[in-house]
């Protein structure tokens, strides 16, 4: 679990930093459709791994802590694996989501974008006809992974500390 976040966090800091650094040398710094595309698609995909590797990185913690002695039953190498499939699996299916909303959408007059990052909402703020219910569809998909994630992530978190509470509390008295 821990190469996979390497990983990601790696590929996050290159989604755009290839183009930044080109663009520094450039009096004219734009991104164009296709380099906007893959950018969301790539920065999309390091974010829902990551969001996914988080949550089983805090779930191989509560095993490790609230159940010690079955860690190494639980966490075998096969749920390792699973758990790092299931990552790619939704962090991909997440981004091939957000493209399908945008991908078919009229562009009118140039499809460059005057910034070396490209985003959804600035993608979106390109498009010939009215956007407002994709922008809520795309706030809605990134809220709720965000969400879900942050709540998953802290039960689990006050759960190991009410663990860890109940057995520093519960020794032996002085």
């Amino acid at each position: 679990l821990l190469a996979n976040l390497s990983l990601i966090d790696l590929g996050a800091s290159s989604v755009a930093s290839p183009k930044m650094i080109y663009d520094l040398y450039r009096k004219h710094k734009v991104i164009c459709f296709g380099g906007c595309i893959a950018q969301i698609f790539f920065i999309h995909v390091v974010g829902g791994v990551e969001m996914v590797l988080l949550m089983a990185m805090a779930f191989d913690r509560y095993v490790a802590i609230c159940k010690p002695l079955y860690y190494l039953t639980i966490m075998s190498q096969r749920v390792c694996i699973l758990f790092t499939a299931a990552a790619w699996a939704l962090g991909i299916t997440h981004s091939l989501f957000q493209l399908a909303l945008i991908v078919n959408l009229p562009f009118c007059g140039p499809n460059i974008l005057d910034s070396f990052y490209c985003d959804l909402p600035r993608l979106l703020r390109l498009a010939c006809t009215d956007t407002y219910r994709l922008q809520f569809i795309v706030i809605a998909n990134n809220g709720v992974i965000c969400v879900v994630s942050f709540f998953a992530l802290l039960v689990g978190y006050i759960v190991i500390l009410f663990t860890v509470w109940k057995h520093s509390s519960g020794g032996s008295p002085k």
